[in-house]
């Protein structure tokens, strides 16, 4: 305590004696502090607080127990964060990046003549709509797609061969044992007038390419047709306009267009897959949350160890501010202390 108050006193300069073999460790330090005395009151009640067995074993588990929850806590996020990319990656790149639903035909023709306006940027229509494909017993219920100019970008890693006909899923076509050129029947909710009564449409067409449906059966469960066969199949009201963004910002495009032709309704990726979206938030921030009160409750050694060196130093903090040190400066140095600890 009396080497403390000469310190104090003495103030911060460095004499001759200080340079001395015997106090290279107080020199050293005062000099890398910058000769402060907050600093200084730091590290000398470190170094003494060093010499307790029992603050120094709780000081260690309370790093250990800090160390732990934070490896803990990057290890979990990102772990989650690399499979919600993942999962993502493979959502987004089967589903439309901008799709407008038309039901009036003069929005319709107003949406392509604003489109028009901007270069690199396609649209075509499809048709949109639930059915069921069967071949010798087997059944799968799928969305059918009609297309007007070309099959969509969300049917990725496409192998198309010659003719018009069906686009399957390669996971289906191998499951079902289907090749190339195989005829597949689809049938469509959508009934038609017969000699026995109403029954629902169908349509019997050529196997003609198949594309990576991924893993989600809702992917696998999807086919593509010419619009031309589709319009057979499908209500008129399940038209659609596929827009491809071409690396514009889609959300910016879609701003856009709901306000230059307010009347149709603008569906993107994250609307179409906005309840994925949400869930895969709320399991990162609870996960966040649930591995943080880990590190949280070993920081209350901490609090423990240096509560445990303020009550040991009561006498020293009181002789502190007789000698005229501020309340604030006390105060950071034992904050400094619980860090250096």
């Amino acid at each position: 305590m009396s080497s403390l108050s000469v310190s104090l006193q003495e103030g911060p300069d460095i004499g001759a004696d200080d340079r001395a073999p015997g106090r290279g460790d107080a020199v050293a330090s005062r000099w890398a502090w910058g000769r402060s005395a907050t600093l200084l009151i730091a590290w000398r009640y470190f170094r003494s607080t060093r010499k307790d067995a029992s603050i120094r074993f709780l000081s260690t588990m309370t790093a250990g127990g800090i160390a732990l929850g934070v490896a803990a806590l990057v290890l979990a996020v990102a772990a989650l964060a690399g499979f919600q990319t993942e999962l993502l990656s493979q959502i987004l790149a089967r589903t439309p990046a901008l799709q407008v639903l038309v039901g009036d035909p003069l929005a319709a023709q107003d949406l392509r003549s604003v489109l028009e306006e901007m270069e690199g940027i396609e649209v075509q229509e499809v048709l949109v709509g639930r059915g069921l494909l069967a071949e010798r017993g087997n059944l799968q219920p799928v969305e059918i797609v009609g297309y007007e100019k070309s099959v969509p970008r969300w049917f990725p890693d496409l192998a198309v061969g010659d003719g018009e006909g069906m686009i399957l899923s390669l996971s289906l076509a191998r499951r079902w044992g289907v090749d190339d050129g195989q005829v597949l029947e689809v049938i469509s909710p959508r009934s038609q007038l017969s000699p026995l009564g109403l029954i629902p449409r169908n349509r019997f067409l050529p196997l003609q390419g198949t594309f990576s449906g991924g893993r989600l059966a809702e992917h696998e469960g999807r086919i593509a047709m010419p619009l031309s066969v589709a319009r057979g199949l499908l209500w008129p009201s399940d038209r659609r306009l596929d827009i491809d963004p071409r690396g514009r910002d889609v959300e910016k495009l879609a701003s856009l267009i709901r306000e230059r032709v307010p009347a149709v309704v603008v569906e993107t990726a994250r609307d179409l897959n906005r309840p994925l979206f949400f869930a895969l938030l709320l399991e990162k921030t609870l996960m966040f949350i649930a591995v943080f009160l880990i590190v949280a409750v070993a920081s209350q050694t901490l609090v423990s160890s240096l509560s445990l060196v303020i009550a040991n130093k009561t006498r020293e903090i009181g002789m502190l501010a007789t000698l005229g040190m501020a309340p604030a400066a006390i105060r950071r140095s034992f904050v400094l202390l619980g860090g250096l600890l």
